[in-house]
């Protein structure tokens, strides 16, 4: 299973739906789905760490645009984040807070890995 946001949500009881294949993800991109009326940008990232994967809404809240999946991963002040393509701000992938604009906020899902199943918990 994946060392992602899968980990909190594994507290307390979750409803898990299959979004897509294991197969469908890109290492160290983002991909777009649709989850009930909604897009969502999963990251796959691999490496020494092992397999990591993050579901976090595609539509940057400062311009309304879908282009978060089209963002660019990387690192800042310890947390992996998603700089959207437009604006360049940063969101943690983990909770899907703004480095630079803190009430600008990004919805997140749990989500792991299960065999060749991408599944993102729901409430």
């Amino acid at each position: 299973m994946s060392q992602s946001n899968a980990l909190r949500a594994e507290a307390r009881s979750i409803q898990w739906r299959a979004l897509c294949r294991r197969q469908d993800l890109v290492a160290n991109s983002g991909v777009v789905a649709w989850l009930e009326g909604e897009q969502v940008a999963l990251f796959y990232l691999g490496g020494e760490a092992g397999e990591q994967v993050f579901a976090i809404a595609n539509k940057d809240p400062k311009s309304g645009a879908n282009v978060i999946g089209r963002g660019i991963i990387g690192q800042l002040k310890g947390d992996l984040v998603i700089a959207s393509p437009l604006y360049k701000q940063h969101y943690r992938l983990k909770d899907g807070s703004c480095l630079e604009y803190p009430e600008q906020q990004l919805k997140v899902w749990p989500v792991r890995l299960q065999g060749d199943a991408v599944e993102v918990g729901l409430a």
